[in-house]
C-alpha cells in the first residue's frame, strides 16, 4: 500500500508538468532557449527529489529496523566496518549486509546523468541566444 501511496504522490504533480513541458515538443517551439532552461530547471529539480529518496531510503532511524522491514537480514559487523556509507553525499548508500542496499539501485545514476542533461540543456540555451543574437546585429 505504501508503495501505491507513495507512486500517487509523485505522478500527480509529476503529470502536469510532463504535459506543460512537453506541448512544445509537439508545436514545434522547443527549439528556445527558455525551453532548454525549462528543462535544466526541471532536471535540476528531478536531482533533488532523486537525492532524497535516496538519502531517506529506509524510512526509519533505525537501520536494524528498516532492514527487516525490507526483508534483509541485518549484519552489524558489516555496518560497523562501514560506518561512513550511510553518511556520505554521493554516491548514497544504506547497507544492511554486503549483498542489500536500501538505496534503490537506479539513484545513483539517475544522480550522475541528471546534472549533466542539467548542464547540457543550458550549454544550448546560452548557444541560441548567442545565435539569436548574431542574427539580430547581422539584419540590422
Amino acid at each position: 500500500m505504501d508503495v501505491i501511496a507513495n507512486s500517487l504522490c509523485l505522478a500527480v504533480p509529476t503529470l502536469p508538468v510532463l504535459w506543460l513541458w512537453g506541448r512544445p515538443l509537439f508545436n514545434g517551439r522547443w527549439k528556445t532557449p527558455g525551453w532548454f532552461t525549462g528543462t535544466a530547471v526541471l532536471c535540476t529539480l528531478a536531482t533533488v527529489v532523486t537525492w532524497l529518496v535516496g538519502a531517506f531510503a529506509g524510512s526509519s532511524l533505525d537501520a536494524e529496523e528498516a532492514c527487516h522491514r525490507a526483508g534483509a537480514h541485518y549484519d552489524s559487523a558489516y555496518r560497523a566496518a562501514h560506518w561512513q556509507e550511510p553518511s556520505r553525499w554521493f554516491p548514497l548508500h544504506d547497507k544492511c549486509n554486503a549483498a542489500h542496499d536500501l538505496v534503490p539501485p537506479w539513484v545513483n545514476p539517475a544522480l550522475v546523468i541528471l546534472p549533466v542533461l542539467a548542464l547540457a540543456c543550458l550549454g544550448v540555451a546560452v548557444r541560441l541566444v548567442v545565435a539569436n543574437r548574431r542574427d539580430q546585429k547581422g539584419t540590422a
